[in-house]
């Protein structure tokens, strides 16, 4: 039984392993900052994802403890990422591109980025 539960968790420390490797390998590799976004993000969702998961698994099967600071830790990571990288995004379409090289949005409202801009202090004076 031992045996399956070490095999479990080390797979999961392979596959975050892995993913870490190449989202570094991605890092070094793309070209422009919104491909080399993808490869980051995702490889601490999935990376540290997988570390967690076979920590949470270490402690519930072997340990026989349940540990809440892994599924804190996740919860806080898969709700942070995603809204870093979206800021880190928009911050790099509203210094580097142009509103008339995006695709159309298919919508009443087109780029929040471009459409609806923050009020600057001496505008409101």
């Amino acid at each position: 039984m031992t045996v399956a539960i070490e095999a479990l968790i080390s797979f999961f420390l392979v596959v975050a392993g892995l993913f870490g490797l190449v989202g570094s390998f991605g890092l070094i590799k793309l070209e422009n900052t919104i491909q080399r976004l993808h490869a980051p993000t995702k490889a601490t969702t999935v990376g540290v994802g997988g570390v967690l998961i076979a920590s949470m698994l270490y402690f519930l099967l072997i340990k026989g403890s349940v540990s809440f600071h892994e599924l804190l830790i996740t919860l806080f990571l898969f709700l942070t990422a995603p809204i870093s990288a979206n800021f880190i995004a928009k911050t790099y379409i509203q210094g580097n591109i142009r509103a008339h090289e995006l695709p159309g949005t298919e919508c009443d409202y087109g780029w929040s980025v471009y459409d609806d801009p923050p009020k600057r202090i001496e505008d409101e004076e």
